[in-house]
């Protein structure tokens, strides 16, 4: 097993692993150490079936389900990212900077995500280090989120925040909207620490609406000060996708950006998921 840092601050690429095969502790706890140290890893030329692709889900925790978004037949823990050639207007599925699910009162602790057919142009992904972002944000801004949380809401899903029509993903992944449970305020802190104990921060555009102790217009600045350091390309690593690469990320501990630049090609990965004790 060979791990070669992508960027200075954000994943890696692991090489001499065959994960159709058997995965035994000690690679277990070899892939374990090789996210927490760099929340992102992937391998390339993997092919992986859906039975292989849970195999390697469960090595970082057990399977979880997403609401709100519609699995594919038969298979309660897998959804297909698909965007057909023919859909050429309207947003992508993960379209925006953001940590899954962040408003679930216990958001995914990360996913896997397994490339099946990838345009010959496009379609890359973005993670972004929360670890190196919060390493290196200004004392200032410290201090103002220091012992803060940051308020979640469901916003694509709920009524109050609904996004507009022509920006949401296509039709072939399924999403239940309209929902006013998914308008309820759910709080997590504002920075977390990981398995390593190393901190990151937790907040995004998509699902953060606050900051505990002040209104939606007070944190507005603050925010927006926060997510534009979040996001520096100093921070980040783009994934260009090959088919049968794997790739697997630390939900809570970075950022991730799907883009939306392939229009007339099909892109289809298959994605599972998985959980872990709420981010402390």
């Amino acid at each position: 097993m060979q791990i070669r840092k992508l960027t200075g601050f954000m994943g890696a690429e692991i090489s001499g692993l065959d994960l159709k095969q058997p995965i035994s502790s000690d690679i277990t706890e070899g892939l374990r150490a090789a996210l927490a140290a760099h929340q992102m890893i992937v391998l390339r030329g993997q092919f992986l079936t859906i039975e292989d692709q849970k195999r390697l889900n469960r090595v970082f925790g057990p399977a979880m389900q997403l609401p709100y978004v519609t699995p594919m037949e038969g298979e309660p823990e897998v959804i297909a990212v698909l965007k057909e050639a023919s859909e050429k207007t309207g947003g992508v599925f993960g379209g925006e900077w953001h940590s899954d699910f962040s408003f679930l009162k216990n958001p995914p602790a990360g996913s896997v995500l397994n490339a099946v057919e990838i345009p010959d142009v496009g379609g890359d992904t973005v993670w972004s280090s929360q670890v190196a972002a919060y390493d290196s944000l200004p004392a200032d801004l410290k201090a103002l989120i220091h012992g803060r949380d940051a308020i979640h809401v469901g916003k694509p899903y709920g009524v109050k925040h609904a996004p507009p029509e022509e920006t949401r993903s296509g039709a072939s992944i399924k999403m239940v909207r309209g929902d006013p449970a998914a308008d309820r305020e759910i709080s997590h802190p504002a920075v977390i620490t990981g398995s390593d104990g190393r901190k990151a921060l937790f907040v995004n555009p998509i699902y953060t609406t606050r900051l505990s102790g002040m209104n939606e217009a007070e944190s507005a600045p603050i925010l927006e000060a926060l997510y534009k350091h979040a996001t520096r390309p100093d921070f980040s690593c783009r994934l260009k996708w090959q088919a049968g690469d794997v790739a697997v990320w630390d939900n809570r501990m970075s950022l991730h950006y799907a883009t939306n630049d392939y229009d007339g090609a099909r892109r289809l990965l298959y994605r599972t998921t998985f959980s872990a004790a709420p981010p402390r």
